[in-house]
């Protein structure tokens, strides 16, 4: 009786190691075929690879704020943010991150429009009050921003690198690896890719 039980327990544990097995086969062919998400592109103004008109704006702490155009070796990043975007404030904490930690080749300007008191206080509850933030309509209405959180990346050379609604941590560190690969977005990227396999 027990040496029954025991072919069977074996039985039972070598069946289970082969599903195993196998069902971590299948996971791994299914995060192969997952593409990573990136920014969405939404209808815009400007497309990559465009240069916007550099505009001037008075940041918030009465300092003068260039967004666009040539800068000696450093990209740029506008962010777009609301102190009402639930969304936009989860992101802080992760714009903080990468801007100290992109420090050497990015700088980044939050941007949007409303009171300079509530934006203000946003930048402080999330450590970004040492970050330039312009509040400018026109420069929101000139990227073609419809909806938050939304993010511009320019090069060097003042030129769209990418850009996109991030709602993510992936979505916004999409944007430095396109603008790395030099295309468009991740998913031109993995389409390119796909269509040369």
């Amino acid at each position: 009786m027990i040496l029954t039980s025991q072919i069977l327990l074996w039985a039972v544990v070598i069946v289970l190691a082969v599903m195993v097995g196998a069902l971590a086969r299948q996971v791994g062919i299914l995060h192969e075929r997952i593409a990573p998400a990136g920014a969405l592109t939404l209808h815009q103004k400007v497309s990559v690879g465009e240069v916007p008109t550099a505009l001037t704006l008075q940041a918030v702490d009465g300092s003068a704020v260039t967004v666009g155009g040539k800068r000696q070796g450093k990209s740029q990043l506008v962010f777009f943010a609301a102190p009402d975007c639930p969304m936009c404030k989860s992101l802080l904490p992760v714009l903080r991150s990468a801007a100290r930690a992109e420090r050497d080749w990015l700088d980044v300007v939050l941007a949007g429009d409303g009171d300079a008191g509530a934006y203000g206080r946003m930048a402080s509850e999330h450590g970004l009050a040492g970050t330039p933030m312009v509040l400018s309509e026109a420069l929101g209405r000139s990227f073609g921003v419809s909806k938050l959180p939304y993010a511009v990346l320019l090069d060097e050379t003042g030129r769209v690198a990418s850009l996109g609604l991030v709602n993510s941590r992936e979505h916004l560190e999409s944007l430095f690896e396109a603008k790395e690969r030099g295309v468009a977005s991740i998913q031109e990227f993995l389409g390119r890719r796909n269509g040369s396999a």
